[in-house]
């Protein structure tokens, strides 16, 4: 019974820490992707514009990935967790108040910069909580990287609704970034408590280094890992800046649209119990290779078809798919690195992460800018995605 109870508590802590993925990536970050289109008919955005927005947010998580490891040592992970949490629901809201493209282009750098705060710190706190409950650590990992779809969930089911309700209001996206601002703000204070639980249990402590251990771990040891990343963050999020806008460039009506998103969203919460497995065996980059050749199949499917089955079949896939990639760089350095350097791995994969996204938005809105359209840039991001896939493929376990 007492063995139930602590493995009910770690799970609880699990989602309840899943709600930073929510805000972080799940609302900060992609939300974006539904405002893109009454943003770009309203400010007469190009698509090169269109993705610079995602560019530049990429690059603040950039920016934001490089220091929070030093952060951390200083802080903790519990409070860089909750402080990026306010940051990036505070730069949210007043993303609403301004119409200037270059004010909106350093609004989203500062909410990039706010999220990396709460990825990284949450993806090393979701690793030590697996550590606890060694058995289901794959499972307790995703949980917390499925997070994201409820902020993608939440997105697609508030925009509509705010967008059909303030139709006759001048510029009537700026409420919606005021409402999923608020949203974020909720979830901060929810996880309030949740956070302090994890602080009392020590897993706010940033390990002692050992330095025998730390003296055998090498980028060049999971260079083929890092490629492969790279490649998903060039590739995914392509698919995520512009696939509805591109749905309704084919004529998709708004409540298929919500379905559509929905779907990825509900399939991005699912994905912890789709992937659990994968992550938990797969020691080497097997489980890498594997979500990003799916990842590219899904994402070429809404260039060749405008079918409503298959373009449900693309959200759910994609959906299903997409975070259990990043869950699965945290399980391969679980698998592969002493826990004092859980951190330092973690957020060496969350700055190839943001790399990749800096690259990805920009190359294919100007591919849409051109006569290829936006379907030639999807597809460009799923050819990025394949060969992300064979990288992956050449990464081996490493024996410490």
């Amino acid at each position: 019974m007492k063995q139930d109870h602590h493995s009910h508590k770690i799970f609880f802590l699990a989602i309840a820490l899943s709600l930073g993925a929510t805000v972080s990536l799940g609302i900060t970050r992609f939300a974006y992707g539904l405002l893109l289109p009454p943003m770009r008919a309203d400010l007469s955005w190009s698509y090169t514009l269109s993705g610079a927005m995602s560019t530049i947010n990429a690059f603040g998580y950039f920016l934001g990935a490089l220091v929070t490891p030093k952060i951390m040592q200083r802080w903790g992970a519990v409070r860089v967790l909750l402080y990026g949490s306010l940051l990036s629901s505070f730069f949210m809201g007043i993303t609403g108040f301004f119409l200037e493209s270059e004010t909106l282009l350093l609004q989203r750098l500062l909410a990039g910069i706010g999220s990396a705060f709460i990825f990284v710190s949450g993806g090393v706190l979701s690793a030590r909580l697996g550590s606890i409950l060694h058995e289901k650590s794959g499972f307790i990992v995703g949980i917390y990287y499925g997070g994201t779809g409820w902020g993608i969930l939440l997105s697609a089911i508030i925009i509509p609704i705010v967008l059909q309700n303030k139709q006759n209001e001048n510029h009537s996206w700026t409420y919606a970034w005021w409402t999923l601002a608020l949203v974020c703000f909720i979830c901060t204070a929810i996880i309030l408590k949740p956070m302090i639980m994890l602080h009392e249990m020590g897993l706010d402590k940033h390990p002692q280094i050992n330095t025998h251990q730390s003296s055998k771990f090498s980028v060049y040891s999971i260079l083929p890992a890092l490629l492969g990343y790279a490649c998903f963050g060039i590739g995914y999020i392509g698919y995520m800046t512009f696939v509805i806008l591109l749905l309704k460039e084919q004529g998709v009506d708004k409540t298929t649209i919500t379905i559509f998103y929905s779907l990825l969203g509900i399939f991005v919460v699912a994905s912890a119990w789709i992937w659990s497995n994968l992550l938990e065996k797969a020691k080497a980059g097997g489980a890498i290779a594997i979500l990003n050749g799916l990842l590219g199949l899904a994402a070429i499917i809404p260039a060749l078809t405008n079918n409503i089955v298959l373009l449900f079949f693309s959200g759910c896939l994609f959906g299903s798919v997409f975070l259990s990639v990043v869950a699965s760089t945290t399980a391969f350095v679980r698998h592969n690195l002493p826990s004092e350097q859980w951190t330092k791995g973690i957020s060496l994969f969350t700055i190839i992460f943001a790399i990749g996204q800096i690259v990805g938005p920009t190359v294919v809105g100007f591919i849409a800018d051109g006569s290829g359209g936006v379907e030639k840039g999807l597809i460009f991001s799923s050819v990025v995605l394949w060969v992300g896939s064979i990288f992956a493929l050449k990464q081996k376990q490493l024996s410490l």
